[in-house]
């Protein structure tokens, strides 16, 4: 009786996950700007990912604020003006606009990070890569992005095809794929892509850095039993996070508020 009761639970927590992608509501894309520019030494630039909006990023930025980073986002527009559907290389050029504009106007800004989950890693990806990011970015840290494109992403074209073109760009080996892996990644950039085999959006290994282990600069870091949209939400992958950011501007990883220890990564 407990097993199928477990089989139960499990399954009714699946049918809320899958929901969530259904959920069109655009009035989750208006968030209350909290961030300081004019005291502003560790910013941090939150990308969210296909079919969500800034505030799935609630929870990671009230973490992130809380151990002193300078947190804000971008509208990044899309199907009903919210929803993450544009073209990854035209909405990495949309980032590169609004962070020059940023540091225009607030020149003591220090040097930038970049997390984005999902698709938003890879427009944060194209960014440093492409387009000059690098002279800006310190670190970038993908949570669950495809690096080499996602198997899912056929899928998404039966639902998605007619109003998303990035759908496409999230096959694997797409021509934006292959262009966006030629090529090394910049050293001076600290990238860290964080996945889980639970993963089953962009399962293993869509995810890998295939130079990891080869460019001292890149790094493959697996949590274990998160589902793709656990990754803004696990207190696990929020250490991770954390120790990645504070690693990449060459800082002391502090001691974690109320004392809590960090959970062993698997």
């Amino acid at each position: 009786m407990s097993m199928f009761s477990a089989r139960v639970r499990q399954l009714k927590k699946y049918a809320q996950y899958i929901k969530g992608y259904f959920d069109f509501d655009r009035s989750t894309n208006q968030i209350v700007r909290r961030t300081d520019f004019t005291n502003c030494p560790r910013p941090v630039l939150l990308l969210y990912g296909f079919m969500s909006t800034r505030q799935s990023f609630e929870i990671l930025e009230h973490r992130l604020r809380r151990d002193q980073f300078c947190v804000w986002s971008i509208n990044l527009g899309g199907w009903k003006q919210a929803f993450n559907t544009d073209a990854i290389d035209v909405l990495a050029e949309k980032v590169r606009e609004k962070i020059e504009r940023l540091y225009a106007r607030f020149p003591q800004m220090g040097p930038l990070s970049i997390v984005g989950h999902s698709k938003g890693g890879l427009i944060g990806s194209y960014y440093v890569k492409r387009l000059g990011g690098d002279a800006r970015v310190r670190n970038l840290i993908t949570l669950a992005s495809p690096h080499n494109g996602s198997p899912s992403a056929y899928f998404g074209i039966a639902a998605y095809g007619l109003i998303s073109r990035s759908i496409w760009q999230l096959t694997p080996m797409s021509p934006f794929i292959r262009r966006l892996k030629m090529g090394a990644f910049p050293r001076e950039v600290r990238h860290t892509s964080i996945f889980s085999k639970a993963d089953r959006v962009n399962p293993f290994p869509s995810c890998i850095l295939e130079d990891a282990g080869v460019a001292p600069n890149l790094h493959n870091i697996e949590v274990a039993d998160v589902v793709h949209r656990e990754f803004l939400t696990s207190r696990t992958v929020y250490q991770v996070v954390r120790r990645e950011l504070f690693t990449g501007y060459g800082l002391e990883v502090p001691a974690e508020p109320r004392s809590k220890r960090l959970i062993p990564i698997r």
